[in-house]
């Protein structure tokens, strides 16, 4: 169903089955797939490739100009994939000319306020809470849970299966499979519930909880850590995964272990 109160340029591509509710805005460049919901007052900027069975709630805005001064108005693109929920307010930009789109991957959810610069890539089956910041150039891999008022340094990177707890300032990569939390940012132990909510194997929870032992809190320096995993640890697609991401960080990790997570207490 389209609402006559909605603008919808001639040169969108819609899909079939799509709802555009009273006051929204579609711009000509758009491309939305079959059986989308676009609430009312939602603004839907040129340049937005949105995925299939996605749902975007009042007041969000897609596709928007980059908030990147270097932005010149390249043409330039914002992903959503299917089955993706986008909350009330939330924010996704463009792309810039550094990696020419911005994208959010499929069966996710990006709850009120939040906020998804430029350049970003966002997994599939991650959850962003109320007011969460992604900066620009920020990746964040599958399955990643990032609390309420996060703020993430443009250029992080948030490891798959990773939970960030609400409130944080994110400076540092998070490596997937950990739980983060305190200020500074540091490890406070792996993500054992999602994990097991997931079916990981007991021993694959093994590995994990082993490697990141030795990392965060054994006292060695991480290149003697890398080196006591790779010698210590079985191997596994889990082990290999944590090593990949250890040695291709450019921000550095966040802090080793520091006490039991606040959340606990």
């Amino acid at each position: 169903m389209i609402s006559p109160l909605c603008y919808i340029d001639p040169q969108a591509k819609l899909g079939n089955n799509v709802t555009v509710e009273p006051f929204s805005r579609i711009y000509g460049d758009v491309e939305i797939g079959d059986d989308c919901w676009i609430g009312p007052n939602v603004t839907i900027f040129d340049g937005a490739r949105i995925g299939k069975g996605v749902k975007i709630f009042p007041g969000a805005v897609v596709s928007g100009i980059p908030q990147d001064l270097k932005y010149k108005g390249e043409k330039t693109i914002a992903i959503i994939g299917d089955y993706t929920t986008i909350r009330e307010c939330v924010t996704i930009n463009k792309g810039t000319a550094a990696n020419w789109e911005t994208k959010v991957g499929s069966h996710s959810l990006l709850m009120a306020y939040s906020h998804v610069a430029h350049d970003c890539i966002v997994g599939n089956h991650c959850i962003m809470a109320n007011a969460a910041t992604l900066a620009g150039h920020i990746t964040v891999h599958d399955y990643a849970i990032i609390g309420g008022l996060c703020a993430i340094h443009q250029f992080v990177t948030i490891g798959a299966h990773t939970l960030i707890s609400g409130g944080s300032l994110v400076r540092k990569d998070v490596p997937p499979y950990t739980r983060a939390a305190r200020e500074p940012l540091a490890y406070v132990g792996i993500n054992s519930i999602g994990l097991r909510r997931r079916s990981f194997p007991i021993e694959a929870i093994k590995i994990i909880q082993d490697s990141y032992r030795i990392l965060f809190a054994s006292g060695l320096s991480v290149s003697e850590a890398i080196q006591e995993i790779e010698s210590e640890i079985p191997s596994s697609e889990y082990k290999n995964q944590i090593l990949i991401f250890i040695k291709s960080s450019k921000r550095g990790l966040m802090k080793g272990y520091m006490g039991k997570d606040p959340d606990e207490e």
